[in-house]
């Protein structure tokens, strides 16, 4: 099994116990593969969420840039809800899983067919 492959299994790992959701493993897989080296990295590998800088970036490089939405309020809303979601008194948001439930909150898949 490769090293990302493991970060997948991984994911998928938490969003089943953290959340009780069992995952889209092809769009986990492509979110994933999105992330790019950033998962391997321990720093970017996680959002801080109670960082409002960190919120920001992911509202401009992934929710606007990446899934194409349109800038507003809801897009914070939904982060808020995405990461309340996913727990608060969860220390490790991964970043892949952020991204792969904002992608499903946003209702966005197509933008990883």
């Amino acid at each position: 099994m490769s090293k990302r492959d493991e970060m997948i299994a991984k994911y998928a790992s938490d969003l089943k116990e953290k959340m009780g959701h069992d995952a889209d493993m092809d769009l986990l897989t492509k979110v994933t593969i999105g992330c790019g080296p950033s998962i391997y990295n321990k720093d970017s590998a996680t959002v801080s969420a109670g960082s409002e800088s960190e919120l920001e970036t992911v509202k401009k490089n992934f929710l606007i840039k990446k899934l194409g939405l349109e800038d507003g309020p809801a897009l914070m809303e939904g982060l808020h809800k995405v990461l309340e979601d996913y727990g608060k008194s969860n220390r490790n948001k991964y970043r892949a899983v952020v991204y792969y439930l904002l992608t499903k909150h946003f209702g966005k898949e197509e933008v990883y067919s």
